[in-house]
């Protein structure tokens, strides 16, 4: 590549990723195809199929083996490690919404370390497409590029940055954000805020409290401009952190000062149960992940960093409670963000604390590693969507009914609110509690968007006073003006609701679960996560399992049902209120706080093809939560499956003991 073109040379190879698997082996045996013959391309590729987690623990030049080993077309997973490197391939093709799923950075990095130099596809996702532009991998929605590039045609990088916000195209052209940001990102200052020129959204108020000036933005950023915000607190975790300190390193040198290590903080969430997660066992990569958890003990002894560190059963039957240890994002929700901040870390669910009435939003490593050198985090203006929940929530029914039933609609199922922050308001929203609404804002990422924000409230100082004991006054300015813009409005009447699952393959596979034409028998049955492992969802899950030993209900010997506490509080609170005793009865087995069977790194993953899972996560693309099917379900549906055996709604089986 030159400075003002890409040239891939005259014979440059593309890989489709076809819907087909055995197009997609032709390719990787040498064969030439182009769109004509490629046949439908795969849809929603997620991060996970990109670079499946067992492989994160690699965060160098090793990643070039791993791009796509996690694919799924049709039911094969066709590409082996090491095949797109060594098939010369140095552009992708794909469908739309390419790179769903989490904030990994390794997999737009194991791209171009591979060779992909361009990937083309229909649209993508949002955070996919901020990681690619950080490290100088180029992305294009133009598919008339692949004749030129056929044609041997050096593209010119305005072509390739064409349609783009002119930072994108920025930090594009200087290779890549660390570089670009220590041109342009050094002893910034805050923007000068002026009077709003009509009313404004709580997400738009916050954004100009915190806007930073720069010499490459405008002053006054609308929607689809990039901008620099300063961040109340950053955090990163295990997965990322070796990635960013050797990203430093190499670019800025071991010398480096962090930017307010004050308003940082790691965690480690996703190594507690390392030696038992069977995709890192049967990829004899556990070493691999205690080298890569020190690389990040090293970093936070080296900056002077507070670090929550990982907590499992040996280390838990030790603790003098000293340790206060769970998921991250969780964590932040319970520790760290307040109403009206700007809270960024590297994991997609980092909306979690928007239920807060705070902007936080998930980053890839090297924004992270920016804002780590300059205190600068990169944003691009968004459009913001309101959802108005009116009426009432039904009794039995969850914030996950209303999240899985918002998943399947049409226009957030092929792309339509990428990039836009939720704003969730109306009578249903004012009677949820923090840990509801968190589980909203939480899975606003496989919504496509960049964040969701509830407006804080007496019931947010509530939470803050009672879990927290934090005296919270709220401004006035806390709030969306009325008359205030909107993208759209979605109204969702929540009298009509059910319970709701979504089918293997993606969360927005959703249905209301009494339309279901055939029984579905249940292998596992999974209680956690950062979105379903907080004090009220384990409230629903002895609800249901209480009501079930009272009844003589266990779980059957052919389920196994795991229950994961997101974070050593909700675990105290659990144990104060005798919730494990019934677990135990029930047949659970607990697990210490963690990230665990949601991200394939912990008990509670399938272990074979055959089984099939029903878990309170918020994924269930190819691969994430191990080999078998997953369909995603409410905390109550989940622990109602788990005593039936199959998918059945707590209602259902109260009507079907009831009539026994």
């Amino acid at each position: 590549m030159t400075t003002d073109t890409l040239d891939l040379g005259p014979a440059p190879r593309v890989l489709f990723l076809s819907d087909d698997p055995a197009l997609v082996a032709r390719q990787l045996a040498g064969e030439r195809l182009t769109r004509a013959n490629a046949g439908p391309l795969r849809h929603d590729v997620s991060t996970d199929e990109i670079t499946p987690v067992a492989i994160m623990s690699h965060y160098d030049a090793k990643l070039a083996r791993f791009p796509y080993t996690g694919l799924e077309c049709g039911d094969q997973l066709p590409i082996a490690v090491g095949a797109v490197q060594q098939g010369g391939f140095q552009v992708t093709a794909a469908g739309r919404r390419y790179g769903k799923g989490s904030s990994r950075e390794h997999s737009p990095a194991a791209e171009r370390l591979a060779g992909i130099r361009l990937v083309i596809a229909e649209s993508f996702e949002r955070l996919y497409r901020q990681n690619a532009d950080n490290i100088g991998l180029f992305t294009s929605t133009d598919f008339g590029l692949l004749d030129r590039i056929a044609r041997g045609e050096a593209i010119p990088i305005d072509d390739l940055v064409a349609g783009r916000e002119p930072l994108a195209a920025a930090i594009l052209r200087a290779g890549g954000l660390l570089r670009f940001g220590q041109q342009h990102l050094r002893g910034l200052k805050p923007a000068t805020m002026t009077l709003p020129s009509g009313p404004m959204t709580l997400y738009e108020k916050i954004v100009r409290r915190h806007l930073l000036a720069t010499p490459v933005t405008a002053a006054e950023p609308v929607v689809g401009q990039g901008c620099f915000l300063r961040a109340d607190l950053r955090f990163i975790h295990e997965y990322y952190t070796g990635m960013a300190a050797h990203m430093l390193d190499a670019t800025l040198g071991p010398q480096l000062r962090l930017h307010e290590p004050e308003s940082i903080v790691v965690f480690e969430d996703h190594t507690s149960y390392m030696a038992e997660s069977p995709a890192h066992l049967k990829a004899g990569l556990v070493p691999n992940m205690r080298a890569m958890r020190q690389v990040q003990r090293d970093f936070v002894a080296r900056h002077g960093l507070r670090n929550h560190r990982t907590l499992n059963d040996d280390e838990a039957a030790a603790d003098d409670g000293s340790n206060v240890a769970g998921i991250s994002h969780a964590m932040v929700a319970e520790h760290y963000a307040l109403p009206g901040q700007v809270v960024v870390g590297t994991d997609s669910h980092t909306p979690h604390s928007g239920a807060l009435g705070c902007f936080a939003f998930g980053v890839g490593t090297t924004d992270m590693a920016n804002a780590f050198a300059t205190g600068a985090v990169r944003m691009t203006m968004a459009p913001v969507l309101r959802v108005d929940l009116e009426g009432t929530l039904p009794a039995g029914l969850t914030a996950k009914d209303i999240v899985l039933h918002l998943l399947q609609l049409p226009a957030i199922r092929t792309g339509g609110a990428v990039g836009h922050v939720f704003e969730f308001t109306g009578p249903v929203i004012a009677g949820l509690s923090i840990d509801e609404r968190a589980t909203l804002t939480n899975m606003t990422a496989e919504l496509g968007g960049l964040t969701g924000i509830v407006a804080p409230d007496s019931e947010t100082v509530r939470f803050l006073k009672e879990r927290r004991g934090v005296d919270v006054v709220l401004e006035p300015w806390m709030r969306s003006d009325p008359g205030a813009t909107y993208a759209d409005v979605i109204t969702v009447e929540c009298d009509a609701l059910s319970p709701m699952v979504a089918s293997p393959g993606d969360p927005g596979n959703g249905v209301p679960l009494d339309q279901l034409h055939e029984p579905v028998r249940v292998d596992i049955a999974y209680g956690g996560s950062c979105t379903a492992g907080k004090r009220e969802d384990f409230d629903h899950y002895h609800a249901v399992l209480a009501w079930g030993v009272a009844r003589g209900l266990k779980v059957p010997d052919h389920v196994q049902l795991y229950l994961q506490y997101g974070t050593t509080a909700v675990r105290d609170y659990c144990i104060e209120q005798g919730y494990d005793e019934t677990f135990a009865a029930a047949g659970a087995r607990i697990l210490q706080p963690s990230c665990g069977a949601c991200a394939n790194c912990g008990p509670g993953s399938s272990t074979d093809a055959g089984q099939v899972t029903v878990s309170a996560i918020n994924r269930n693309f190819p691969g994430r939560s191990g080999p078998g099917q997953v369909w995603l379900a409410s905390p109550p549906t989940v622990m109602a499956s788990a005593l039936a055996g199959q998918l059945c709604s707590w209602e259902a089986l109260q009507r079907r003991v009831a009539g026994a």
